[in-house]
């Protein structure tokens, strides 16, 4: 991501309401790109504010829309567009894994 995106975006934390009127709170990790269109990569957090480091965390995947003044986080409501993104961050993230296993063995 670039750093004038991470600057628009100011903070990690984004704030999301459900159909319901709940407020769910999520960290955000990454941003990725496939195409024209962003994505984000988020990890829930607690009424706290906070992420357990010894549980697995469950990640979420959200549409990033652009507009006036900020982005617009969204569901991925077409599952077919959430798998090819699901995919392409895997692979991202085993991309990275491996990236980092050939770094060790050089040191």
């Amino acid at each position: 991501m670039s750093e004038e995106k991470l600057n628009e975006l100011e903070s990690n934390i984004i704030k999301t309401e459900d159909e319901d009127g709940n407020i769910h709170s999520f960290e955000l990790i990454d941003v990725v790109a496939m195409g024209d269109q962003e994505y984000g990569v988020l990890i829930y957090l607690d009424e706290e504010g906070e992420h357990d480091e010894d549980e697995e965390q469950e990640i979420v995947i959200m549409k990033l829309i652009k507009e006036d003044d900020g982005y617009v986080f969204e569901s991925i409501d077409d599952d077919d567009e959430f798998n090819r993104v699901a995919m392409f961050i895997e692979e991202e993230l085993n991309s990275d894994a491996l990236d980092d296993e050939d770094d060790d063995e050089e040191e």
